[in-house]
């Protein structure tokens, strides 16, 4: 049966943000646990990218989907030697967009999310997939809330929704017709008031800022997390950009690219996010100060200059044109393992 969406992630087995094996655990069990409660067909691709010599394959260490589940999972292998062949490979272990360009250019499905693996999929955001109503020429986004680690505690994925929605730390997105707004929760009680204060703050963007609508609207908030359109989509913009840099605001161009190219932004409702195990080695959760000698060895994107830059594809209507037409090392056969 052919699945109606493709999951990518990408990770290795070095333990990177704590605690690594359970929180892709907990991942995967949410995706079995949706699509066979909604009994949609799912393919999951996780890309190990440069995996430890000293380690088994995650393909022998997670859950594997039970016989006549509706989750075909694959493992696709980019091994050292294709690693090291990027300058930074030494301080940057793992590429996480070309990685998760591996997994779109080897997919199945007609669409295509890409995820992290410390994710959890509420029953909403999957009751969405399974309406199979999404469209060429739109991406999609959702927001991610971050709740406690001690959800792993829990085996049964509908107590661990239970707890999620009662102890979310954190909520990144946007809101549909609202995309201006940052807002205490209580505001969104009055929808009216919330949208003309939008259209208010929209309109004098627009007449103070002109050119720059795209800037105020776009959800660029751990769009990492969540980023999902077809695969004639991905194509159409070539993945995402592949820099030899640490992967911060990358996830960003490719948002700018799908809107500069002509696709509509389209924001699942407040009532449907992706939850987010919280690690303390988590973007957000790491220490500020830290942060910085943290990047101190690892090249990457000031996001200044991805805005600007964002902006001037948008006028040009075109995409990055970075990639070349191998993007994803779709010229090299790599291993796969599929379950």
């Amino acid at each position: 049966m052919k699945p109606y969406i493709s999951i990518v992630v990408t990770t290795r087995n070095d333990n990177h943000g704590g605690d690594l094996i359970v929180r892709t655990s907990t991942f995967i069990k949410s995706v079995f646990y949706q699509a066979e409660r909604t009994q949609l067909p799912v393919e999951l691709i996780i890309v190990e990218w440069n995996p430890p010599t000293n380690k088994p394959l995650l393909k022998d260490v997670l859950p594997t989907p039970e016989k006549n589940s509706f989750v075909s999972l694959k493992y696709i292998i980019v091994p050292p030697e294709i690693h090291q062949t990027y300058k930074t490979a030494e301080s940057i272990p793992l590429y996480q967009m070309t990685a998760k360009n591996v997994g779109i250019r080897r997919s199945s499905a007609d669409f295509i999310l890409c995820t992290n693996i410390d994710i959890i999929f509420s029953n909403e955001c999957f009751d969405i997939f399974k309406q199979k109503t999404l469209k060429q020429n739109v991406f999609y986004r959702t927001n991610r809330c971050d709740i406690p680690s001690q959800i792993t505690s829990y085996k049964e994925n509908s107590e661990m929704l239970q707890f999620a929605k009662k102890n979310i730390i954190k909520r990144f997105g946007k809101t549909k017709k609202m995309e201006t707004l940052h807002l205490p929760k209580w505001f969104y009680n009055f929808p009216n008031f919330c949208r003309i204060l939008n259209y208010t703050i929209l309109a004098l963007w627009k007449w103070t800022h002109p050119n720059q609508k795209p800037y105020f609207t776009l959800d660029f908030e751990a769009c990492g997390d969540f980023t999902l359109m077809s695969k004639n989509d991905w194509n159409k913009i070539d993945g995402y950009p592949e820099l030899d840099m640490y992967s911060i605001h990358i996830d960003s161009m490719g948002i700018w690219a799908a809107y500069a190219v002509g696709m509509e932004q389209e924001i699942f409702p407040h009532e449907a996010p992706v939850y987010h195990i919280d690690h303390e080695d988590g973007w957000e959760s790491k220490d500020a100060v830290k942060t910085i000698k943290f990047l101190e060895s690892k090249p990457c994107l000031d996001y200044s200059i991805v805005n600007r830059a964002g902006l001037q594809i948008i006028r040009q209507k075109s995409s990055w044109n970075i990639n070349d037409e191998n993007w994803g090392i779709n010229d090299k056969k790599l291993q796969e393992f599929v379950f």
